[in-house]
């Protein structure tokens, strides 16, 4: 499914002109030797342009890649294009053995260029280079250039060839072009593997159709634009062969179908693409069925947000677009039952690995991506922002606060989940509580996140238990956030009895009283006495003894221990009743007045 996907997507944006035709891909090409018809070198043509403070080199049309890897690599060489060891016999440093790695790969790629010609002896563009790469005086004339210097001084420049009064590259001339859409050298060769059975022809999983099978996948990188990681790979040899078949042949794809979803995913994985965005070790690509962009589409990366530098503010408008859409019926339109598709991969040691695959109707997604603000929606300070991110979830409850030190698998469970609309995976809740009693520090994110968990686990499991509320809930009798709530009350009245206090008792005492509340909450109630006495206001004293009154109205009695899901009620009890000390108006201003705590709770 996922592949028939990526391949329907190629066919789509292939016919439109915005993917390359077989065999070709879209290359940055920072330099282009211009030649005259028979070989003469002209001049060395930058193709970068300004942009910001930086140049950026212009994308080309250019045969595919090819792959690259083992001992001896460099006898693998691009047709007409490739990086100055390949296209000009230039070393990477003066090293011996670098100067020798040259020599090796611009004779490759002399070899890749005779071959082409062998095939189109009478192409004027390949008779061009094939001449000037004959003569090392046309290649030292290169050198010489006033632009080489810029040039050489780009690790790995990549270099193309056209000819003198042409627009397009010599790659690009028609015959040429013909010649690689033949598809004869499309995929990565192997000179170990019997020449005769990499022209096995079958039936193709993915079309359904008779093509050359693929034994070895394009590389689909994700960390880093060098990584040989493949969608689809097989070991040789390490117990996956069946029937006789090594390798890919296992799960036959045709050729063109391999070119197809290799293509599709990389310019889905592109750098800067608007359908990519990156969740700790889970890349998310996405992209609608419908051949008309979906304004879904657009918003999908927006409604999630990505990194800190995004902004608080960032996709703030998207979602709420998303839920005017979803009330007012917007996705009811064209699009409404158009299919949208979301990917997440993850870096692995072999092989990528698909953290999640969801495959929906635009309609179903919406609401589904609704609910899921709508479960972290609580009461917060005005300072915060509307709509959590999910950096901003993944960061509250990572240590340090970083985004490398979020766990793995965290942000692809929890993807998935919100596009299932199931529950959140719990390591999310165990990691907002291990973060809550490291440093007693219930911040409006870790709240969300627990109150969401909570909510989704009773909904789904059907449970008894009620759900959550935005804000304070005064009927919700459950000991758990009873307690949590007397905990925020007493470290209330600490607060007024002894202002300017270096630690209050959730310094000291909160992960105690949120797992073992009965050994503690006996010493609390017994300092609350203390507080109280050296309140000089009366009738503040008077409001804080009915506050406990109307808790403990509901608490039967102090439990001896709580349960992971009973530390999380906790913690959104104690929350609430925080932030009801500051939003509320029902009560005196002594305390409701003070910010300073409602920014470092918050």
């Amino acid at each position: 499914m996922i592949l028939q996907a990526l391949n329907e997507y190629y066919v789509r944006k292939s016919a439109s002109g915005e993917l390359p035709p077989p065999g070709f891909s879209t290359k940055a090409i920072p330099f282009l030797v211009v030649l005259s018809p028979n070989g003469i070198f002209v001049q060395l043509a930058d193709t970068r342009e300004l942009v910001g403070k930086r140049f950026v080199a212009k994308t080309f049309l250019v045969p595919e890649e090819k792959e690259r890897s083992g001992p001896r690599a460099y006898e693998t060489a691009n047709l007409l294009w490739d990086h100055y060891g390949y296209a000009l016999n230039f070393p990477k440093s003066d090293r011996q053995q670098d100067v020798e790695m040259a020599h090796k790969q611009f004779t490759a790629f002399r070899k890749c260029v005779d071959q082409a010609l062998h095939s189109l002896p009478e192409e004027i563009g390949l008779q061009a280079v094939a001449a000037f790469l004959d003569s090392d005086e046309q290649i030292q004339r290169v050198r010489a250039d006033l632009r080489w210097d810029e040039c050489s001084r780009i690790p790995g420049c990549n270099i193309s060839f056209r000819l003198d009064g042409d627009v397009e590259l010599v790659c690009q001339r028609p015959r040429i072009a013909e010649l690689v859409a033949e598809g004869t050298d499309l995929g990565p060769q192997d000179d170990e593997f019997d020449g005769a059975a990499s022209t096995v022809h079958a039936f193709c999983a993915v079309t359904g159709e008779i093509d050359q099978i693929a034994r070895l996948h394009r590389r689909t990188p994700i960390t880093n634009s060098k990584s040989n990681a493949k969608l689809v790979s097989f070991q040789k040899n390490s117990g996956y062969d069946s029937y006789g078949k090594e390798q890919s042949f296992n799960a036959p794809v045709g050729e063109k179908a391999a070119f197809a979803y290799t293509t599709a995913l990389n310019h889905l994985l592109r750098k800067g693409s608007s359908q990519r965005m990156q969740i700790g070790d889970a890349s998310t690509v996405f992209w609608a069925a419908d051949a008309n962009k979906s304004p879904f589409e657009s918003d999908f990366a927006a409604v999630f947000g990505e990194t800190e530098m995004d902004g608080p503010d960032r996709g703030v408008e998207a979602v709420r677009n998303l839920y005017r859409a979803t009330a007012t019926g917007a996705y009811a339109g064209d699009d409404r039952d158009s299919r949208f598709f979301v990917l997440g991969l993850a870096p692995n040691a072999a092989r990528i690995a698909v953290r999640f695959w969801q495959s929906s109707t635009i309609a179903e997604l919406a609401l589904r991506i609704r609910q899921h603000f709508d479960d972290l929606e609580l009461v917060k300070p005005d300072f915060e922002s509307p709509y959590l991110s999910l950096y901003r979830l993944f960061t509250s409850i990572a240590l340090l606060n970083k985004v490398e030190n979020i766990p793995p698998d965290m942000a692809g469970d929890t993807m998935r989940a919100i596009l299932l609309g199931s529950p959140y995976p719990s390591t999310l809740m165990q990691a907002a509580i291990r973060r809550i009693r490291a440093d007693q520090t219930i911040k409006y994110p870790r709240a969300a996140v627990l109150k969401a968990s909570l909510n989704r686990l009773i909904r789904h499991n059907r449970l008894s238990a009620k759900e959550l509320t935005v804000s304070l809930d005064p009927e919700n009798t459950d000991p758990a956030y009873r307690l949590g709530r007397l905990f925020a009350a007493l470290e209330r009245i600490q607060a007024i009895a002894q202002p300017g206090i270096n630690a209050t008792i959730r310094e000291r005492y909160f992960g105690a009283a949120s797992s073992s509340p009965s050994s503690v909450f006996p010493i609390l109630l017994k300092l609350k006495n203390h507080h109280l006495a050296k309140i000089d206001k009366p009738g503040l004293v008077v409001w804080f003894e009915k506050l406990l009154g109307q808790i403990f109205a509901g608490l039967n009695a102090i439990p001896t221990r709580l349960s992971l899901t009973e530390q999380g009620l906790f913690a959104v009890g104690y929350y609430h009743q925080q932030q009801d000390f500051y939003t509320s108006k029902q009560k005196p201003d002594d305390v409701a007045s003070q910010p300073e705590d409602q920014g470092e709770t918050a």
